[in-house]
This record gives C-alpha cells, structure tokens and sequence, in this order.
C-alpha cells in the first residue's frame, strides 16, 4: 500500500506557471505507473498526464500536451507535474494517482481512472485571466 500527498498548487496568472509534487510513503512507488488527473468545479474527473515505473514512457491528454511535463524522481518517491503557459480552463483540484501496474499498452489504458488504486487528497490550481 501507498499514501500519496500533493503540494505545489496556488493562484497564477494565465500565462504562468506551477509546479506539482506528489510524495508518496513507500518503497513500493518505484514499481508502480503514476498519473495526474484533475477535477473543475461541476465537471467530471479527467486524466491529465501519466508515467510507467521507470520514466521512459509518457502519456498526455491533448489539452496539456505541450505545455505540461511529467516526470518522477523514484530515489525519492516523488511524482511531478509541471505547468507551463496555464490558462484559465487548467483551474481545478489536481490528484495523484499510482496503479499497481507498472506500464500500460497501449499508453492510452492510463487514461482510465479505475485503473488506479491509490490516490492523493488533491491540490487546487486556480488560473486567473
């Protein structure tokens, strides 16, 4: 098992940027894919990014893919997320998620939120115009 916990949201400016982190508590992270979802107010859950255990195989949602960057540092089981050029339809609480399975094929199975077992309280991005 894992507890996941996010950091790194707040308030920008739209054209800004921000940086997410997840940490997790287990040893067990490194094998686990992780993902970014995000939830705006009166919408469902979507899926914003993924990365399999070892780094080398990334997944993005349209919306996101070339301004947002996921990556993780499995020497100390933390996930990241970073946002670049942020508009105001990137506000909501973003979550973390972690699977047990350790890459998905094809890439677009991490799109799929029962996929993940574990998932983070959320953290609120809020973008301004």
């Amino acid at each position: 098992q894992v507890q996941l916990v996010e950091s790194g949201g707040g308030l920008v400016q739209a054209g800004g940027s921000l940086r997410l982190s997840c940490a997790a508590s287990g040893r067990i992270f490194i094998t686990y894919a992780v993902g970014w979802f995000r939830q705006a107010p009166e919408k469902e859950r979507e899926f914003v990014a993924a990365i399999n255990w070892n780094g080398r195989s990334t997944y993005y949602a349209d919306s996101v893919k070339g301004r947002f960057t996921i990556s993780r540092d499995n020497a100390n089981y933390t996930l990241y997320l970073q946002m670049n050029s942020l508009k105001p339809e990137d506000t909501a609480i973003y979550y973390c998620a972690a699977s047990t399975a350790s890459t998905y094929t094809p890439s677009n199975q991490y799109t799929q939120s029962y996929k993940y077992e574990y998932w983070g309280p959320g953290a609120q991005v809020t973008v301004s115009s």
